[in-house]
C-alpha cells in the first residue's frame, strides 16, 4: 500500500509543470527505480531514499514540493 502511495506521489511530482526540470527529471528516475522488479525491495527503496535526500536539499523546489518528497520518504521508511 505505501509503494504504491509513493509511486502515485512520485508521479504527480514528475507530471507538475510548475515543479523545475531537474526535479521532475530525478522524481521520474525514483519512479522508474521503484517500480523495478528485477531489483530487491529494500534495495529499490534505499536507491529512492538517497534520491529523495538529495532532492530535499535541492534550495530550486517549491514548498508544497518538498513536503510531497518528505511523505515520500516517511512511506518509504515505513515498509
Amino acid at each position: 500500500m505505501s509503494l504504491e502511495g509513493a509511486v502515485r506521489i512520485l508521479e504527480q511530482i514528475s507530471d507538475d509543470r510548475t515543479i523545475p526540470r531537474n526535479v521532475r527529471e530525478r522524481c521520474l528516475s525514483a519512479r522508474e527505480t521503484l517500480t523495478d522488479a528485477k531489483k530487491e525491495l529494500r534495495v529499490r527503496i534505499d536507491a529512492v531514499l538517497q534520491i529523495m535526500d538529495k532532492l530535499s536539499e535541492d534550495p530550486n523546489i517549491p514548498v508544497y514540493a518538498r513536503t510531497q518528497i518528505w511523505n515520500i520518504v516517511s512511506l518509504l521508511e515505513s515498509i
